[in-house]
């Protein structure tokens, strides 16, 4: 495994969120909330931990009704302007992304073609431009040979 997540990236994970973080055992916990809009998340971040016969970084989310999960996490791209992290993971042409918003927002999007990750999103249907348009900004760092974090 090249990247595993460390207090640091936390740190900056939680900047970017706007929230506290806490070490509980072998994850990082962030909790999120928006009052306005009555939603609540927590996000749990599992480093180099066993998923199977092996190790890699495992994202967890808890909402009120949804339970997700990222295995095998490669890296994120956190964003200042959007105010939101991407976590994502990239194996054998096909990218998976959670993206988690400050303001206790969070978006799926699974096995999604490396290949629509740029070019023309004119092309293709609204249904699928979305993921492509949604997880484009992790195309830069699936293709860079250190991989995997990016500020």
């Amino acid at each position: 495994m090249d990247f595993v997540f460390t207090e640091n990236d936390i740190k900056k994970i939680a900047k970017i969120l706007k929230c506290d973080w806490n070490l509980k055992g072998n994850n990082y916990r962030l909790n999120l909330q928006n009052s306005e809009k009555t939603r609540k998340l927590s996000l749990e971040i599992y480093p180099d931990m066993q998923i199977g016969e092996k190790f890699g970084n495992l994202i967890s989310v808890y909402t009120e009704n949804t339970h997700l999960q990222l295995h095998f996490c490669t890296g994120y791209v956190l964003s200042e302007m959007l105010e939101e992290v991407t976590f994502f993971s990239e194996q054998q042409g096909k990218v998976c992304g959670l993206i988690i918003e400050k303001e206790a927002g969070c978006n799926m999007y699974a096995n999604v073609e490396k290949s629509i990750l740029s070019g023309d999103f004119s092309t293709l249907g609204p249904e699928v431009m979305l993921g492509g348009i949604a997880l484009s900004l992790t195309e830069h760092m699936i293709d860079s040979p250190s991989k995997k974090k990016h500020t």
